[in-house]
């Protein structure tokens, strides 16, 4: 074996033992060896090296009991070796968090666009930047990364926003210009994607093999974890659940198809669908929910009731082909979810077929905070899978 391919396979065994502690622990040498199957001595050296560079703590306050030969002390995280940025990146607004090794956030903040331009994300997102790094004081000199968290069709590999419909952003190297402006590695990811590592590390889906994430709001979408693994596709845009075609001859999404599930209940979609039949061109997503909860409007309601039964009929679908043990719907659509749950859970258990009809459906509401802390959580991902523990 050559030195390279020596070095690399040393450097995938840490990050594996510092992967299972940080998600299980804490865990004992002899637990890792248990999980990861490894043999004591390449434990051993691992756990060596993780607590000389100070990413693991043995806990050594309590009795100590051998174990055939290996301390068996049990081992943590240290959280404060080292610190994360996330960004999540709305049409209006930046919103940014700071946390700690284990995804607790230590500070948080959020700055105003003043318009969608890449420009003013840059500017917006380099400003946010510096306040959270002021709020951190002397931590700030162990910020490892930053992750920009953008709704849409984004190549994590290159940095690149492929396409993003809502900020109307393409091809943009987004993840080189912001580290040449903050001077902190930076990587970017899909929103919901991030939202769903965050989720699966440190949230609702720790101890859950398969789940799906799904999210309503300006836009549809949803991660998808099967057997442990956040599933994104050879191209990296798997879980775009608002395309999903499900009304035929349905309104016309901006994707340019017809019937999708974001042609109908996005909250733009919803807006315009109420302005249509209640005779008020203009109103906002605000006023036709107040239109539909009033009771004097049944129009405005039958448009949400509209929405719940896309909305269920697109989970059930996802649902059979994956078959996910619980699936949680978030995102800012949950501020209707009283004028269209019943139509949702009905279409729902319309669809599934079989045992899918059992599957937890829960709803989590989760402020921008947390897809900010989504993307700090898969830099710290990133840091975890890659070994990279100077």
């Amino acid at each position: 074996m050559t030195a390279p391919a020596a070095t690399a396979t040393a450097g995938a065994t840490t990050a594996a033992l510092f992967t299972q502690v940080m998600r299980r622990g804490p865990l004992s040498r002899s637990a890792l060896m248990k999980t990861t199957g490894l043999s004591s001595a390449t434990v051993t050296r691992a756990v060596r090296h993780l607590l000389d560079a100070g990413y693991l703590r043995e806990h050594t306050d309590g009795p100590t009991q051998p174990s055939l030969g290996r301390p068996a002390n049990p081992l943590s995280v240290a959280a404060s070796r080292a610190h994360f940025l996330g960004i999540k990146i709305t049409v209006d607004e930046v919103v940014g968090v700071v946390t700690d090794l284990c995804a607790e956030v230590c500070a948080s903040r959020r700055g105003l666009l003043r318009d969608a331009s890449p420009e003013a994300a840059v500017d917006a997102i380099s400003d946010l930047v510096a306040e959270l790094l002021r709020d951190i004081g002397d931590r700030a000199s162990s910020v490892r990364r930053l992750c920009l968290a953008v709704s849409g069709d984004i190549d994590h590999a290159s940095g690149t926003v492929r396409y993003s419909p809502w900020l109307d952003w393409h091809d943009l190297p987004l993840a080189a210009t912001v580290e040449a402006r903050v001077g902190i590695p930076t990587v970017i990811e899909n929103d919901v994607q991030a939202l769903t590592i965050g989720q699966q590390w440190f949230g609702f889906g720790a101890g859950v093999e398969s789940f799906v994430l799904a999210t309503i709001g300006t836009g549809v979408a949803c991660g998808i974890v099967i057997d442990g693994h956040v599933v994104q596709g050879a191209l990296g845009v798997a879980g775009e659940l608002g395309h999903l075609p499900i009304e035929a001859g349905g309104p016309v999404c901006h994707c340019g198809n017809q019937g999708c599930v974001e042609a109908i209940c996005s909250e733009g979609a919803i807006a315009a669908s109420a302005a249509a039949v209640s005779g008020r061109p203009g109103i906002t997503h605000a006023e036709a929910l107040a239109l539909a909860r009033d009771g004097a409007h049944p129009a405005a309601a039958r448009v949400f009731a509209r929405a719940g039964r896309a909305i269920g009929l697109a989970l059930a679908a996802v649902a059979n082909l994956v078959g996910p043990e619980r699936i949680v719907l978030s995102g800012e659509g949950l501020a209707a979810y009283d004028m269209y749950e019943k139509h949702m859970r009905d279409a729902f258990q319309s669809q599934a077929f079989g045992a899918v009809a059992a599957c937890e459906l829960v709803v989590r509401p989760l402020p921008f905070e947390e897809w900010a802390r989504g993307a700090a959580a898969l830099a710290i991902r990133e840091l975890a899978t890659t070994g990279a523990f100077t």
